[in-house]
């Protein structure tokens, strides 16, 4: 499908500066535009590239000033970032097969209803007394164990594992690997040896929740692990037994949450950070990446670091840091001034 920039414009309630009639048939990243394709700038680091770039169209933010001359058509909108993934979300739902039915061979448990709009792919396993909800696809070689729900709209992709009891929301999306409600980690020290504690919780993801591939979230011990609303979770993340990830919190790929965290609403965990257990970390908390975190945080603090400080304190201790070689020499240059006299 063909838009020209006007009608892009008119879509996205943008405003126009340049050629208005170029047309546009497909996307592309700003550095590696071409005809007919659309790009956007939201990251200044890329700026240099608009003034490169072949595509036809590029979205910027209404305050963008050009310091060169720009051979693209401008589209001007509040967030490029936001209005390109939009674009794509609508891209997708009108190039998605809307798989329905259920495919064989697969198994599904005596009793368990399956509702006319649901997919279940083949070699996929519903357990007893699972509950399915309208239009939820079930992709080929996933477990859906006894006793668990998966709501309306929510997607598990192939080689998904939910595990006995737990439950998943509304409109969630987990992609393939995920493992949801494999036992916590709980060991008890007995004579030498490690008695393994039963875990009798479960794993409850609230609706809206992204699980990235290969993610684990333990079952609780007791009581639930807790995935709160609207949570994404990248790949290769561990979320222990116990611990709450509030609504809205947003983590990068191989982070790890030890037992019984308590993670706020709206925050954000870099890539390859470390939670210990059993500490609680406050509403829009900023992590960021490599950081090991062993202490509770203030509402919207940012940190860094292992273990993690402030980010202000972090970025002057690397400061220091650099200056190390320098002061070292300056002490030695010192002693032998010293020991001359």
């Amino acid at each position: 499908m063909e838009l020209t920039a006007s009608q892009l414009a008119a879509l996205v309630h943008g405003d126009v500066e340049g050629n208005g009639e170029v047309k546009i048939g497909t996307f592309a990243k700003i550095e590696e535009g071409h005809p007919g394709a659309l790009s956007f700038l939201a990251n200044p680091k890329y700026t240099h590239y608009i003034y490169t770039t072949e595509s036809s169209v590029v979205l910027v933010r209404r305050d963008f000033e050009a310091e060169q001359p720009v051979k693209a058509t401008l589209v001007r909108v509040d967030d490029p970032y936001a209005t390109i993934a939009k674009l794509l979300e609508m891209v997708q739902e009108m190039t998605r097969v809307d798989k329905k039915g259920i495919e064989q061979p697969s198994y599904i448990a005596d009793g368990v209803e399956i509702p006319d709009d649901a997919y279940i792919g083949a070699f996929a396993y519903i357990g007893n007394g699972a509950t399915i909800g309208r239009g939820a696809k079930i992709y080929p070689h996933s477990y859906v164990g006894d006793g668990c729900s998966v709501g309306e709209q929510s997607i598990l992709y192939s080689g998904v594992k939910v595990y006995d009891g737990c439950h998943v929301g509304a409109r969630c999306i987990l992609h393939s690997g995920a493992v949801i409600g494999a036992d916590g980690f709980g060991f008890a020290p007995v004579d030498g040896h490690y008695e393994k504690i039963p875990q009798t919780g479960n794993v409850v993801l609230e609706d809206d929740v992204e699980i990235g591939a290969n993610t684990t979230i333990d079952r609780a011990m007791m009581g639930s692990t807790r995935i709160c609303k609207g949570v994404k979770l990248d790949n290769l993340i561990q979320i222990a037994h116990n611990c709450t990830v509030g609504d809205h919190t947003v983590m990068a790929a191989q982070v790890g949450v030890a037992g019984s965290a308590k993670i706020g609403k709206q925050c954000m965990v870099g890539g390859q950070v470390g939670i210990v257990g059993h500490i609680a970390l406050a509403d829009g908390t900023h992590i960021g990446a490599q950081s090991g975190v062993n202490r509770a945080t203030k509402p919207g603090e940012r940190i860094m670091g292992s273990p993690a400080v402030e980010m202000g304190e972090y970025a002057r201790g690397l400061v220091y840091m650099k200056r190390l070689g320098k002061l070292f020499d300056q002490v030695k240059g010192i002693e032998k001034e010293i020991k001359k006299q």
